[in-house]
């Protein structure tokens, strides 16, 4: 009979606890089905729909054919409604689904003159967005954010100085200008052409990391490389063939020239693999490409830029974006691993378990929580399935639940047994804090070991909030505002402690106060940053609570109080009391039911 009871309740806290993805995290996930703050649903949704009409047989080719419309312009309107469904506005919508369906497979450009179709304008046409230059593009936040003004600025700048190319327009003898003997001979292919390409994509790229860096934030290769690109094409003939000094005629055009130095400029690796399927992609074609889509999709906003950011997230190299590194980021900025489900897809051509098996290994190995990796996978996945359906997200759910349902069974039988032995509360909340620090110290320290070449580990001493500020009741009650860290950091034997990590070392080492330190700032970091960032995942304060009510050792509310106060880590951010309380309300429901009448 103790056995059935004890089933009884542990069923009733885990059924309670997953029947709302909203009650497992304090990031608002359902108004991201709106838009509100993040677009990465509609990565998962556009996914959905590139992903079904590719593997049904859809045609998405780009091509120079002469009819009026593609059947790629078909799926570009499908795709284009459903990531404005998604919460996305025009602009944000044609640069999601033409990067997504870029991603996919499809040509950026094609054709001169007639029949010459760019994959960024035909997004753009679909979504009934206006044309805009890069420089009012914003970059995606990396705490402050730019734009492309400065790629714009400098370029024009070295155009009035005469620096971008050694043809002087002023010389052009009368009928050359504008005719075949400029832009598809010597002139224009040998010279002008690739001299605006190269000379501009490296202005561009350099002027962007400056830019970045008077700003306060470390230049982002990526980011950088990409509008260094976008700006010259805005200038420069961005389909003209080039001389067959910088490679094979009708494969190498100035826009892979333009993707090429950019690149190079920034530092980008030369090649870039998918996650799971180790697809490799040549970097300067994919800066090309990216560069031409977003100087024609539109004006995105900078959370357009964001989701952006994350798709670029699937690549194994982590050249951009959050969702795709060692950490768990918030729930807003998770889409990689939709791409690499897509990926995955078209990879194993519909097969599913392959596509599941590939995502699932490479984000346990890659991520210093799995299981919280995994649980927020599903989340996410979750709730764009209520959008839109489709086989990336059956991908994502269908790897991502074992490890979810596992993760709150688990909980909720450990719960049980330490509150019938007499725990309280609060001490099983503490013991399974404890146990999320040991696991993203551990994992930490394999993570960055295997990064950084050394033989690191890592020891969170202290972790509390206020470290600065102690009047603002939030600063001094969620870590996530003003957190406190000592942490001690040993790579290959060398140890050292950073007291107050975040409100002393990092200001003092950056302004040139601390250099001996330098070396153990960025092993220190990851870890911590997990830490702050863990109210994206409630399992260690809503299951326990669960537990708690059905045995009547506290109300809803009163669990949800006491839980919230012990769990140091999970509740970094406000919002977990409510969905506690909801989960506990239910799994007390759950217990009481019964059936009035009989079943036949």
């Amino acid at each position: 009979m103790k056995n059935m009871d004890r089933d009884k309740i542990i069923s009733a806290a885990v059924m309670a606890t997953a029947a709302d993805v909203c009650n497992m995290t304090c990031d608002r996930i359902e108004s991201l089905k709106a838009g509100h703050g993040m677009l990465n649903l509609a990565i998962h949704t556009t996914g959905n729909v590139i992903a079904e009409s590719i593997l049904s047989g859809m045609d998405t080719k780009l091509s120079n054919a002469n009819v009026q419309t593609l059947p790629l312009d078909d799926v570009m309107k499908k795709v284009v409604q459903t990531a404005k469904d998604s919460g996305c506005d025009g602009a944000n919508a044609a640069l999601i689904s033409a990067v997504m369906i870029y991603m996919a497979g499809t040509a950026a450009q094609v054709g001169i003159p007639a029949g010459n179709r760019k994959l960024g304008a035909i997004a753009r046409i679909a979504a009934g967005a206006d044309r805009c230059g890069v420089a009012t593009i914003p970059t995606a936040k990396m705490g402050s954010k730019i734009s492309g003004f400065a790629a714009v600025q400098a370029i024009y700048q070295a155009m009035w100085e005469g620096k971008l190319t050694r043809i002087n327009g002023y010389k052009l003898p009368l009928n050359v200008g504008v005719s075949p003997f400029y832009g598809h001979s010597a002139l224009g292919e040998d010279y002008c052409f690739p001299d605006l390409a190269i000379n501009g994509a490296k202005i561009g790229t350099k002027a962007m990391m400056d830019a970045c860096a008077g700003a306060g934030m470390a230049p982002h290769a990526f980011t950088c490389a990409l509008f260094g690109a976008a700006a010259i094409l805005e200038i420069v003939h961005p389909d003209a063939e080039v001389a067959e000094e910088h490679g094979v005629y009708g494969k190498i055009n100035t826009a892979y020239l333009a993707g090429k130095t950019a690149a190079e400029t920034a530092g980008l690796p030369e090649k870039l693999h998918i996650k799971g399927i180790d697809e490799e992609y040549d970097t300067a074609r994919l800066i090309g490409d990216l560069g031409l889509i977003l100087k024609d999709v539109g004006g995105p906003s900078v959370i357009g830029m964001m989701a952006l950011s994350e798709i670029m997230a699937a690549f194994r190299e982590g050249i951009a974006g959050s969702s795709g590194g060692a950490g768990n980021s918030p729930l807003g900025h998770l889409g990689g691993y939709a791409v690499v489900a897509m990926k995955a897809l078209l990879h194993f051509r519909g097969d599913k378990e392959a596509a599941k098996k590939a995502w699932v290994e490479e984000r346990i190995g890659s991520n210093m929580s799995p299981e919280h990796a995994l649980c927020n996978i599903y989340f996410v996945a979750k709730k764009a399935a209520e959008i839109k359906p489709g086989p990336v997200t059956d991908v994502l759910l269908d790897g991502a639940y074992p490890a979810l349902a596992q993760g709150i069974f688990r909980r909720a039988s450990f719960a049980y047994d330490e509150l019938s032995s007499g725990k309280k509360l609060e001490e099983v909340v503490a013991s399974l804090e404890a146990e999320r620090k040991a696991t993203i110290e551990a994992g930490a320290a394999k993570i960055l070991s295997e990064k950084l070449g050394k033989k690191i580990s890592v020891k969170i001493l202290t972790i509390r909030p206020a470290a600065r500020r102690k009047i603002s009741k939030l600063a001094t009650r969620y870590l996530s505002f003003d957190p406190y860290f000592d942490i001690e950091v040993t790579a290959d034997g060398k140890t050292t402690v950073l007291k107050g990590l975040a409100n002393d070392i990092i200001p003092k080492a950056v302004l040139g106060e601390l250099p001996d330190l330098l070396w153990a700032i960025p092993p220190a970091c990851p870890p911590c940053a997990e830490i702050v960032l863990s109210g994206n995942n409630l399992l260690n304060i809503v299951v326990p609570v669960a537990v708690a009510c059905v045995l009547k050792l506290h109300e809803p509310a009163e669990a949800a109080e006491i839980a919230e106060k012990a769990a140091y880590i999970t509740a970094s951010i406000p919002g977990a009391k409510a969905p506690a309380r909801k989960i506990g309300e239910l799994a007390v429901n759950i217990m009481n039911f019964t059936l009035s009448g009989s079943v036949s």
